[in-house]
This record gives C-alpha cells, sequence and structure tokens, in this order.
C-alpha cells in the first residue's frame, strides 16, 4: 500500500500549484447545463476522499467492508461547492488527501485483499480501491487541469 500512498503523494505535488493558481471568475463556471462546474468537480472529489476515508478505515478494522454506494450529485449538490470559495476547495482537498496518503502508507500489505462490497457492485480488494481511488482522481484533476496532470 506504500505504493500507492507515494502515488497520491506525487499526483498532489504535481497538481496543487496548477489548482491553486486556476482564478475564481474561471472554475464556478459550468460547462453546460447539467455539467458540473470546476469548483463542483474538485467538490466531488472531496466527497469522493470522505467516502474512501472511511472505506480504508472500515475495512481494515472489520475484516470486510460492506458500505453504500453514493449519489455524487446528491452529494455535490448538497455540499454546495459552487457557493464555496476556490482557494478554501483546494485547501480540503489538499489537507483531506494529504491525510489518506498518511493513513493509505500505513496499511499493512497483508490488509491489501481485504474483500470490500460498495454498493450493488461486485466485490473487490482493499487494494483495488485504493489504486482505483488515485485513478479516479487522475481523470477529475485532468477534467480540470488538461492533460498535463
Amino acid at each position: 500500500m506504500q505504493e500507492i500512498a507515494e502515488e497520491l503523494e506525487a499526483l498532489l505535488a504535481r497538481s496543487l500549484e496548477p489548482l491553486a493558481e486556476l482564478g475564481e471568475a474561471t472554475v464556478g463556471v459550468r460547462p453546460a447545463p447539467g455539467k458540473w462546474s470546476k469548483k463542483e468537480i474538485l467538490g466531488h472529489l472531496v466527497d469522493s476522499a470522505a467516502n474512501h476515508h472511511q472505506r480504508f478505515v472500515r475495512a481494515q478494522v472489520d475484516g470486510e467492508l460492506r458500505f453504500p454506494g453514493y449519489r455524487q450529485d446528491d452529494w455535490v449538490r448538497l455540499g454546495g461547492y459552487q457557493g464555496e470559495p476556490w482557494t478554501r476547495l483546494v485547501a480540503l482537498f489538499r489537507t483531506y488527501n494529504e491525510h489518506l496518503a498518511h493513513l493509505l502508507s500505513q496499511i499493512p500489505e497483508e490488509k491489501r485483499d481485504t474483500l470490500c462490497f460498495v454498493g450493488e457492485g461486485e466485490p473487490v480488494t482493499l487494494g483495488y480501491l485504493a489504486q482505483e481511488y488515485i485513478e479516479h482522481l487522475l481523470h477529475h484533476l485532468r477534467q480540470i487541469l488538461g492533460e498535463e496532470v
């Protein structure tokens, strides 16, 4: 799990400065009706961090994870990210993910194969959930920053 923690740290190192440089005037623009603004995408990543935080801990504590899926559009809407200052969202994203990198670095290798059931999906391992979290971050950071992430 250490290598996944290092991947997360590297992704943060590459993306935090470009995120901070984006202007408040542009990050709140929705590209089309029904599409999220950059603020809402980053808010979605904060929601994802919150959900994965619980998954990473509960899978270790319980020896198996059974966790509901989450309705991402509702989470983003109820989170009110469109009305948050960009600097606050970037700081929250940074801090939460720094903590997750720390948490991941401490997960024993023998926990990597812990079975996890999320929503109605097929069971996956804790290691898979951790790696998928990085891929999910990268996908959405590319939406915000472009391919240079």
